[in-house]
């Protein structure tokens, strides 16, 4: 168990920021407000920490270094309980101690499975995830939210036979531990998801005996429940999903059709309830991520470029990659620091991952990183706690 004395350290003003706002109501600790609450029954309290009010003993926890979560989760059920819900994220990011860590999937130099690792903004590997619950799977979705990354659906392989699936697992950052949430209501794999407003919404994919799907359905985390919502015009396979200010964006895969209907951004607004279509999107799409409110992708046919669409303009533009050798690379993203990091799948003996600023001065936004996978690239997420 992490050694600490809370009622030792000298706090100053700034650093009893978070009790201050509790005093003057930003963050109520009434009886009742949810946020900050005692964990208290009718007959029976125990504090947090004897001899401090909760908000203090909370704060003085949410001190500690990420890397011992797991252990203090292990103290006591009030520990656990704190260290689990979104009030710990709240607190340190008020303290100004969020640490973000990268959590890539990466394929076993076998090739005959794939592994969870972790790695911080230095590029030290910092440990490797329990193995996902659940038969072997391809074609899940991974979203993260409240400092939790989910695990959704996908085609499940079981004595060799593959078929859709409607589990979702999710894995806790801060406890270093896997459980199972709602099923979803359709079984989907290949198919678009995305958090929009604390909500995941999961689009089209496959569904049973390969059926291309367009029904929709969102998740509810404070419910731990899926609900339909309207589906999109038409089925849409392979694509993937991303939120920008308040809407939830589909874009790229197949349709039953042509491959020219993949150009088509489906466009869901959560208060309306709807959906549009804009005719301005990309078609195929190998990699993709979220970085300073653009999206960023590489598609099929031209993997030297990046192509960057801003939501605000629904405009394009493509940025050169500058790689050299073989012109069949493959990449796949990562993102850290504010930073785009493309890790090359299959990468020629001395390749260094490359690093996109889209904050730095024109001219020098291309740099190396010294982070280096284990293998190859399946995907990765960010997870800030």
């Amino acid at each position: 168990m992490p050694n600490f004395d809370c009622k030792k350290k000298k706090f100053s003003a700034s650093t009893m920021c978070f009790s201050d706002t509790v005093q003057h109501g930003t963050l109520n600790s009434s009886k009742n407000s949810s946020f900050m609450s005692s964990p208290k029954t009718d007959d029976y309290y125990s504090p947090i920490l004897p001899g401090l009010p909760d908000d203090v003993a909370k704060y003085c926890l949410a001190l500690v270094p990420r890397f011992s979560f797991p252990a203090m989760g292990g103290v006591s059920k009030c520990w656990r309980s704190f260290i689990k819900s979104k009030e710990l994220l709240t607190v340190r990011k008020l303290a100004g101690l969020l640490e973000e860590w990268l959590y890539v999937l990466t394929m076993l130099d076998d090739g005959k499975g794939s592994r969870w690792e972790v790695i911080d903004h230095l590029g030290g590997k910092h440990h490797v995830l329990p193995p996902m619950p659940g038969p072997v799977k391809t074609g899940f979705g991974v979203v993260v939210l409240n400092g939790k990354l989910l695990v959704i659906a996908g085609n499940s392989v079981i004595d060799g036979t593959g078929c859709a699936s409607a589990d979702v697992y999710q894995y806790d950052s801060c406890l270093d531990s896997w459980s199972k949430l709602a099923d979803m209501n359709v079984a989907r794999y290949d198919f678009a998801c995305a958090e929009v407003n604390g909500m995941i919404y999961a689009v089209g994919g496959y569904g049973e005996n390969g059926v291309s799907l367009s029904c929709a359905e969102v998740y509810n985390p404070e419910t731990n429940k899926w609900t339909v919502i309207e589906s999109i015009r038409r089925p849409r396979y392979n694509c993937f999903a991303c939120g920008f200010e308040g809407k939830l964006y589909v874009l790229g895969g197949r349709s039953n059709f042509t491959i020219g209907n993949s150009r088509f951004v489906d466009v869901y607004t959560p208060e309306s309830h709807t959906w549009h279509e804009m005719k301005n999107g990309c078609v195929m799409v190998t990699a993709h991520a979220v970085l300073d409110d653009k999206l960023f992708c590489i598609e099929w046919k031209n993997q030297r470029k990046l192509s960057i669409f801003n939501p605000k303009d629904n405009s394009w533009k493509m940025v050169p990659i500058p790689v050299t050798g073989s012109s069949t690379i493959v990449f796949q993203f990562g993102i850290l620091e504010g930073k785009l990091l493309l890790f090359a799948v299959d990468a020629e003996p001395g390749y260094r991952t490359l690093l996109y600023d889209p904050m730095a001065t024109p001219g020098k936004e291309w740099q190396t990183s010294n982070i280096k996978l284990s293998g190859s690239c399946l995907c990765s997420v960010t997870i800030k706690a």
